[in-house]
C-alpha cells in the first residue's frame, strides 16, 4: 500500500491520501509537505482511523492484526497510529 501524506505537524500526518491500494499489510509512506523543525523527528505517525478510512474497514480489520504484532502500531494520547519508522528525504531541486 502506497499512501502520500500532505501534511506533517510534530510527527503526526494529518492529511493523506491512498495512492495504491495493494498489499495492506505492508504501508509505505510517501512525504509530500512542507517539513518544519520538529515535523519529522523520529518516526512518523499516521492514524489509524485514516488507515481504515482510506482501505475500507474490513480490510483495514484483516491487516492490522499482523501490524500490531509486527510493532508497527503505537498508542499516543489514546489514539492508536501506524508508524513508519525509516523514511529518507529526497531532493526535489
Amino acid at each position: 500500500m502506497r499512501i502520500l501524506a500532505s501534511s506533517v505537524f510534530e510527527r503526526v500526518v494529518y492529511h493523506c491520501s491512498c495512492l495504491d491500494p495493494t498489499d495492506p499489510e505492508r504501508p509505505m509512506l510517501e512525504v509530500d509537505a512542507v517539513l518544519r523543525d520538529g515535523d519529522s523527528d523520529g518516526s512518523l505517525l499516521l492514524g489509524v482511523a485514516d488507515y481504515k478510512r482510506m482501505l475500507g474497514f474490513e480490510t483495514a480489520r484483516a491487516s492490522l492484526t499482523a501490524l500490531r504484532d509486527a510493532g508497527r502500531t503505537t498508542v499516543r494520547d489514546g489514539v492508536e497510529y501506524l508508524v513508519f519508522p525509516l523514511w529518507r528525504a529526497i531532493d526535489t531541486t
